[in-house]
């Protein structure tokens, strides 16, 4: 799934499903959430092109 040698980044999401990449190994910082995706951060890039296709903030989609 990655390039050898590239570093990999894990994909994580928070509270109001932002989602941003992370550093493998890394301690997870507070308020996120592993999205079960890892790659290199051109991979993890494209998965969450994939995946977060509305961008408003989580509580703000409920709001409406």
């Amino acid at each position: 799934m990655s390039d050898s040698g590239a570093p990999l980044r894990a994909v994580l999401i928070n509270a109001e499903d932002q989602y941003g990449l992370f550093p493998v190994g890394a301690e997870m910082p507070g308020g996120w959430r592993s999205a079960d995706f890892t790659g290199t951060e051109a991979e993890c890039t494209g998965y969450v092109d994939e995946q977060w296709t509305d961008m408003r903030l989580l509580s703000l989609r409920h709001s409406l």
